[in-house]
């Protein structure tokens, strides 16, 4: 988000009352659903719009810095269509497995959702799995089900390819080679998927569950009930997710045969956009009625996540640009190691947009060895040379994994709560989230694969 912006106002940072719209929002979000959850639910569009909103117009009315208001506007319009998009093709198909949840199975689904979140996206594998889990579990589910879910399928699943994170994507456009991520992440997704799924198997274990059937028992039950192994409709929306995904490609910074508006030095163009709709409209009106009965489909969970992150997004701009002033200075700069880029990237994009705060450090990171991020050859060299290889996989890793810290890390988090809620799920608070489960449970994993960023 605001890339260019951000790289061009690094060496001065804004003044400090600019950061109270973003931390006010971000208080709210975390104790609205608390304190006045009533009024929360019915006003929080208003608050979040409201202050993005009173940010939008400073930016232009008061600095005359329409560009940024401008290219802000347009990163978030490109972010909740893919969203929006994804949304719909993955809420349309409608996956059942016909059999009881237990630490085993709900093991290998999560395992399966981290490989499928590097192949079609966090969030299009979040869509497709999250009910599926829910359904698997029935009567035993628990809110730490969908929080292994988000560490797992929502984040730390889409290490391996530019497709799992808009970061890794970011990358791979400014000239990171498409399978490097596959090679040089592969470890830190091993790692951290494995111990991950460790947790939630030692966790999982501990909730009641019924005695699980024989195989013989369960083929006959299914026998006798007419019921498949598992159910699986919609599956001709897979082609509508190929399109959103394939559109993901057609940027005009890649393709320059693109029609696109010029905004400075930042082209900007709705046809990826326009692809992306076109394909979730036609997806929504072929979808199976049964599918969309089947998931209690309705557009609830995305308008909470574009209202947000409408007044994230624009709120967010000083917090990032302050991080980007202060990153940038010579002292931090010269300190700029593997383990402290990760554990930096880590947490900035805890809190704010991982794909500019993974700019930001890749940019800072080249500029200390004379490297230029606008150049796509000189990305290469960073992303392959012997001393700062490193670096970029040290960034890379804290950008994707990292997102799971917090509800508003990644975009497909606040989808996955949304669904969970509305599907009866009890799921915890903003800052709930964080003191009982990413905190205990995540942060020592981020911890070892520091430790072994340090070694590599």
């Amino acid at each position: 988000m605001v890339l260019s912006a951000l790289l061009l106002t690094a060496a001065t940072a804004p003044p400090w009352p600019l950061l109270l719209p973003f931390f006010t929002l971000l208080g709210l979000i975390a104790v609205g659903p608390l304190l006045f959850p009533e009024f929360w639910e019915k006003r929080y569009a208003y608050v979040a719009v409201g202050l993005g909103g009173l940010m939008l117009l400073y930016y232009g009315l008061v600095l005359h810095d329409w560009h940024t208001a401008a290219e802000t506007l347009a990163e978030y319009f490109s972010f909740v269509t893919l969203l929006t998009a994804l949304f719909v093709v993955g809420g349309t198909m409608y996956l059942n497995i016909n059999l009881a949840g237990t630490p085993r199975r709900n093991v290998l689904l999560l395992a399966i959702g981290a490989v499928l979140a590097s192949l079609i996206g966090t969030t299009g594998a979040s869509l497709l799995l999250i009910r599926p889990l829910i359904r698997l579990n029935d009567k035993r589910v628990r809110p730490y089900h969908i929080v292994f879910f988000i560490f797992l399928v929502s984040n730390a699943g889409g290490l391996l390819t530019p497709l799992g994170d808009p970061p890794l994507f970011i990358g791979f456009l400014r000239g990171v080679p498409f399978f490097w991520t596959s090679w040089h992440l592969l470890f830190p997704w091993l790692l951290t998927t494995s111990l991950l799924l460790l947790l939630f198997w030692l966790r999982d274990r501990r909730t009641p569950f019924p005695a699980p059937l024989s195989r013989s028992e369960q083929r006959r039950a299914r026998r006798e009930g007419g019921l498949p192994l598992y159910d699986f409709h919609g599956r001709y929306n897979l082609l509508w997710l190929l399109v959103v995904l394939g559109a993901v490609f057609l940027d005009p910074a890649r393709v320059p045969w693109l029609p696109a508006l010029s905004l400075g030095e930042t082209r900007i163009s709705f046809v990826r956009e326009v692809l992306q709709l076109l394909a979730a409209w036609g997806c929504y009106r072929t979808a199976s009625r049964q599918a969309l009965s089947a998931n209690h489909f309705n557009f609830a969970p995305i308008l909470e996540v574009a209202f947000l992150f409408f007044g994230i997004f624009l709120t967010m701009v000083p917090a990032l640009q302050t991080a980007a002033s202060i990153a940038s200075k010579p002292a931090v700069t010269e300190s700029l190691t593997p383990t402290s880029l990760y554990w930096l990237t880590g947490i900035l994009s805890a809190f704010l947009d991982n794909a500019p705060t993974y700019a930001s450090f890749v940019s800072l990171s080249m500029a200390g060895h004379d490297l230029p991020f606008t150049s796509a050859a000189a990305v290469q060299q960073f992303a392959e040379g012997a001393d700062t290889m490193p670096l970029l996989r040290a960034i890379s890793s804290g950008a994707v994994l990292f997102g799971a810290l917090t509800y508003i890390g990644n975009g497909p988090n606040f989808l996955v709560r949304s669904i969970a809620e509305k599907e009866g799920v009890p799921m915890p608070s903003f800052f709930g989230y964080i003191g009982r489960y990413a905190v205990p449970y995540l942060l020592p994993v981020l911890a070892i694969v520091s430790i072994w960023l340090l070694l590599a």
